[in-house]
């Protein structure tokens, strides 16, 4: 009996569904998403999903036997012209090469589809009825951010201390930028950095924005306009939810298509920064 009569896919398979959730010509052009190493017809029974592809992560995949690693952010964003295990990436892709494991990214096309970054952020913070920020010319249930209701009685207080105990703790924290008694109700999202939908969430009536990576003046000059509030977390922290729903959503994609896998979402923290004093 050959491995599809048994539900054994390959790395071709999932590629393909998780392309047809998150297409690569939704990626930002300087973006590099697809399939970074691995044989597209190896089997694949187990998938390891992770926001960083860092040697401590591949560690963990490999040692729980996983055929493929799925991960947000891409290993080799920037041209290299060698993956000698002399850089931390070409020590990444050895590991992987030697240990039967394939690597694929889904970054800036997982940011903005439907069931993205944005929309998992959404739902962890308990955010309903979320309608793209930023919606996308094609496609208009697609776009940057996400932006919904969480209902009346939520001060900004509270609200960040939702956010704090809903996603993932890191030296980081939860910084908070505006009046701490404000009333929210509205509330947009940008899962990763989203500075640049500061304006478009003020315009669009929100009470506060939940995103990372916001730099001093920026946020400086934007609450002194009269912007809506700020919720600043950590990068990975604000990615990690995607996981979760992108695992839930490929094992019925796949068995759609005759395939089964099993899949586990990494919990190691890969935030680098490592304390705060």
């Amino acid at each position: 009996m050959d491995e599809r009569a048994q539900g054994i896919g390959t790395v071709a398979d999932v590629v393909a569904a998780l392309h047809r959730r998150y297409d690569p010509a939704g990626a930002e052009p300087w973006d590099a998403v697809g399939l970074v190493c691995g044989d597209p017809a190896a089997p694949v029974r187990r998938i390891h999903l992770a926001v960083d592809p860092v040697e401590q992560v591949v560690g963990e995949a490999l040692a729980a036997d996983a055929d493929l690693l799925i991960t947000h952010h891409p290993l080799l964003l920037r041209p290299v012209s060698s993956v000698a295990a002399t850089t931390p990436s070409g020590r990444v892709v050895q590991r992987l090469v030697r240990g039967g494991c394939a690597l694929l990214a889904a970054h800036t096309n997982a940011d903005v589809a439907r069931d993205g970054v944005s929309d998992a952020l959404a739902e962890v913070l308990g955010v309903t009825a979320a309608v793209p920020l930023a919606p996308s010319v094609m496609d208009a249930g697609a776009g940057l951010g996400r932006i919904g209701d969480v209902g009346p009685g939520l001060s900004l207080r509270s609200f960040a201390e939702r956010v704090a105990s809903a996603l993932p703790a890191t030296a980081h924290g939860v910084r908070v930028a505006g009046d701490l008694d404000r009333p929210v109700e509205r509330v947009a999202v940008c899962g990763g950095s989203g500075s640049d939908l500061l304006d478009a969430a003020s315009a669009a009536g929100a009470d506060v924005l939940v995103t990372a990576d916001l730099k001093h003046h920026v946020a400086l000059d934007h609450l002194s306009a009269g912007g809506c509030a700020i919720v600043d977390v950590s990068h990975w922290a604000s990615e990690w939810p995607w996981l979760a729903r992108a695992a839930a959503l490929l094992v019925p994609d796949l068995a759609a298509v005759g395939v089964t896998v099993d899949t586990h979402v990494s919990r190691i923290v890969t935030d680098p920064w490592t304390a705060r004093l």
